[in-house]
């Protein structure tokens, strides 16, 4: 199968076969998951309203008091919540891996649409029956024994991997998270409004949760009944393309089998460090992942407190800022890729986000928010470049086990963080509200050592 067949950005289309693209199903994922991400902030943030402290309060308070009240249960809910969503993977996202290797890719994708389909309905019921919140932890539940976003992450990028050459994978991989962060914007962007359309009755949110719904659905049966898995390319077809030279030399299969035509190589010499650099890929990505998981778990809670007071519109404007990164760091990537390394890619990555987070611990007015994210605007880069470089290391049959063990990786460290970062939140909203994001900062910073 040609590159063409595979590759929405190159070439032309032998005999149209587009269906091996996994674009359309993350497109429509990512949809579904900004406005539910965006109406779940909101529901609750109703749900924990100001009037629900002052009713159940012996003596009036301040209204300052109750906000931070309403702060303290939000954030609680999200402890409880993303501990919920982020343990459960674990006891079948590997399940689904090996059995995504063994026997087909699509098993790694459909099951977790299916749980990311249940959630959003129990959202939009949640809102229809007027549920109490305390059953979305059961949505979570069920969302994680699917597999959760660390299944389904892990086949979609092993299907990004599959037919592609070494030297597109980086591009392809980043092109794929361009059409996430794509996909998100344009859903945050409208998730405002769309929560908004039935103000003043009881059903409020009842759109957003509908369209969530429906983008969930259309996932699901594009990735059952179109969706096909593209065949591997053969390992030794390296298409070296401008935009993607930069790659760990020491990684690169093809660097071996170049030094093989000289003489034979030693095999635990090279064994050795490939395993060293890729135990090195696995603590850089979690150390870095811990200061993005920490900054995206407080900011929702920062912007709806003072000094920014955010209203629906705005907080899903806010969200839809979030995702210009996928945008900035898929530029980045054209152009850094042509004079710099995988390293350098990742260490200016690194250091984009760490500014912007620093910057993000003195916010006190919009504007200010919005420059803070403008600089984190090769933030996506690191992760991604990580997950290309180790894909080089590994054979094409094991690309499931490999990556949902990357990303439960991740999710696990991500659960331990969302809850530490919360319970410091908590501590230091009324003396210093931007402990959290410096935090961020310097673990961002400390990240570049095992790639440096």
């Amino acid at each position: 199968m040609g590159q063409g067949c595979i590759c929405p950005w190159s070439g032309p289309l032998p005999r149209l076969q587009v269906w091996t693209w996994i674009e359309p199903v993350v497109a429509s994922t990512q949809v579904a998951a900004s406005l539910y991400d965006a109406g779940l902030l909101l529901v609750v943030k109703a749900s924990f309203g100001v009037g629900t402290f002052s009713n159940h309060s012996s003596s009036p308070s301040p209204r300052g008091a109750l906000e931070d009240q309403q702060q303290r249960a939000i954030s609680n809910f999200y402890i409880i919540y993303n501990l919920v969503m982020g343990l459960t993977p674990l006891l079948s996202a590997y399940g689904l891996g090996w059995l995504s290797d063994r026997y087909h890719r699509k098993v790694s994708i459909c099951v977790p649409l299916l749980g990311f389909l249940l959630s959003r309905l129990a959202l939009l019921l949640k809102v229809l029956l007027d549920w109490p919140v305390e059953m979305l932890y059961a949505a979570a539940a069920l969302k994680g024994l699917c597999g959760g976003f660390s299944a389904f992450w892990s086949g979609v990028m092993a299907l990004g991997s599959l037919g592609s050459s070494e030297g597109r994978r980086s591009l392809r991989l980043i092109v794929i998270d361009l059409i996430l962060g794509l996909a998100g914007f344009c859903g945050s962007m409208v998730s405002g409004h769309l929560f908004k359309q039935m103000v003043g009755h009881s059903k409020q949110g009842l759109v957003l949760t509908a369209c969530s719904v429906g983008c969930a659905t259309c996932a699901l049966l594009y990735s059952l009944f179109v969706l096909k898995v593209p065949e591997s390319e053969p390992r030794k077809a390296v298409d070296i393309v401008p935009g993607t030279v930069g790659r760990y030399n020491t990684l690169d299969p093809d660097q071996t089998d170049k030094q093989s035509v000289v003489g034979p190589p030693s095999p635990p010499a090279m064994a050795k460090p490939r395993q060293i650099i890729l135990a090195l890929l696995f603590v850089g990505a979690i150390i870095y992942d811990l200061a993005v998981v920490g900054t995206v778990d407080v900011m929702p809670l920062f912007v709806l407190r003072e000094p920014l007071s955010w209203n629906q519109v705005q907080v899903g404007y806010g969200m839809a800022s979030g995702y210009t990164i996928f945008i900035t760091s898929f530029l980045g990537v054209l152009v850094f890729s042509r004079c710099f390394q995988d390293t350098t890619m990742i260490m200016i990555g690194m250091v984009s986000f760490a500014s912007g987070a620093l910057l993000l611990a003195f916010v006190k007015e919009t504007y200010m928010f919005y420059i803070a994210r403008a600089i984190m605007l090769f933030a996506l880069i690191p992760i991604t470049t990580i997950r290309s470089a180790m894909s080089k290391l590994i054979k094409g049959s094991s690309y499931g086990k490999v990556f949902v063990i990357l990303q439960l990786s991740l999710t696990l460290t991500g659960v331990v963080t969302s809850t530490l970062y919360n319970k410091i939140y908590q501590l230091t909203m009324e003396k210093f509200i931007g402990t959290c994001f410096a935090l961020s900062s310097f673990l961002s910073f400390l990240a570049i050592l095992p790639i440096g």
